[in-house]
């Protein structure tokens, strides 16, 4: 796996830096091919255990053969339904001539009906001098929504405000911020093996997180929360997420069948099924595109917001202000200037507001002790990911000129 990616993703330089981000995405849609260290002993990825696919293949094979002629029978008597309807139409044409219209009903034209205002506000957002429409080359596209973008993120910049975490590590016992930083770690090693998403990888954070707001849990019981969060937003995100028996498999048979369903149930019923929220790799997806940032550079962005899952201080930032710093701060190490007036409109933020949260990730990327928690940092470096993970920290006093001068 590793020889037939590499020398496709390790484009860099100014090909990289002048490429499209659109298509070179395709490239992590999967993610690193390469193994991290440090994991769980076992691992489904190395092979299927449960022959799943197997028996999926097999079975659709055999109802293959038996729904054919069944799909034959109903063709045919679909036609003959059809030559019935023509020939009674004709009949009922022949019988009963169409009459004309009176004179004054042709005389009096149909008013026209207003635009919804969804529709005029979008129209009139589009118009705004010096911001540019960044959905107007895609509204050919109809896998890419470019009609409702702008109204998407706006629901999803009030939905953030729902989900916004409290202090929770202080009524939990028996876990502390360090356990959630490991256990984090361990879950983007999972993802990674999985070929799962980032946006399952996101996901599943915010479902341990909101889960142990509302429940007191131990740390025997922490590795059985994050292993069901990653099921469960494998089912949310994923087309074809692991099974029960892999998340076991991983877990190097620590659990039962019946706790991991357990679990799903508890973690369900507790946030009442209102698992749809928010996360800040949907939010910089948006901003990158705003900033036309070259893959090299959303990819740094990426590391510095991924880098922020195991942290707990900012667990209770909201999704959309972290993704925006992360993005000024990668624009920033590149020397691809500010926050412009288009960044401004769509994310809502000024530049201003995102230089304290700016300086405290390059604070994060310069001083995090880099023995321990190696998942994220060995996912970036490699050639998959531009080796943003290598990349120098910028000195402390050289950003705040940069940020006064934006």
């Amino acid at each position: 796996m590793v020889s037939t990616k590499q020398p496709r993703a390790g484009k860099g330089g100014a090909d990289a830096e002048n490429s499209n981000p659109e298509k070179e995405e395709s490239c992590q849609a999967k993610r690193s091919p390469s193994s991290p260290q440090g994991g769980p002993k076992k691992r489904s990825a190395f092979g299927d255990i449960t022959n799943a696919h197997k028996n999926q293949v097999v079975a659709g094979k055999k109802e293959a053969v038996k729904v054919a002629p069944q799909r034959a029978q109903r063709a045919s008597a679909a036609l003959m339904v059809a030559k019935n309807n023509e020939i009674n139409l004709k009949k009922s044409t022949k019988k009963t001539p169409p009459t004309e219209a009176p004179a004054e009903q042709k005389k009096d034209p149909v008013p026209e009906e207003p635009l919804p205002a969804q529709v005029r506000k979008l129209s009139e957002g589009r118009q705004i001098p010096g911001v540019e429409d960044i959905d107007k080359e895609m509204l050919g596209d109809p896998n890419a929504n470019a009609e409702y973008a702008r109204e998407i993120f706006e629901y999803m910049r009030e939905r953030e405000e729902r989900f916004i975490l409290p202090d929770y590590m202080e009524k939990q016992p028996d876990i502390s911020g360090d356990m959630r930083a490991i256990l984090v770690d361990w879950m983007v090693e999972v993802q990674e093996n999985f070929e799962l998403s980032h946006e399952t990888l996101y996901l599943a954070v915010k479902l341990v997180d909101h889960y142990l707001v509302e429940v007191v849990s131990m740390r025997d019981k922490l590795q059985l929360i994050g292993s069901t969060a990653v099921l469960i937003a494998s089912k949310f995100e994923e087309r074809f997420p692991p099974c029960v028996d892999d998340f076991l498999y991983i877990c190097d048979d620590a659990y039962k069948r019946e706790e991991l369903i357990a679990m799903e149930i508890s973690i369900l019923s507790t946030l009442k099924f209102d698992i749809n929220i928010p996360i800040a790799y949907r939010f910089l997806r948006r901003f990158a595109k705003c900033a036309r940032a070259s893959m090299e550079t959303l990819t740094l962005a990426r590391f510095l917001c991924e880098m922020t899952l195991q942290e707990y201080d900012y667990a209770r930032e909201s999704p959309s202000k972290l993704a925006a710093s992360c993005l000024l701060l990668a624009l920033t190490m590149k020397n691809l200037g500010g926050w412009s007036p288009t960044l401004e409109h769509y994310s809502g933020y000024c530049g201003q507001d995102l230089h304290p949260l700016v300086k405290k990730l390059n604070f994060l990327l310069t001083y995090q002790p880099h023995d321990k928690l190696k998942a994220v940092r060995t996912k970036y470096s490699h050639k998959v990911f531009f080796e943003v993970a290598k990349v120098t920290p910028m000195d402390m006093m050289k950003l705040e000129e940069k940020l006064k001068s934006c």
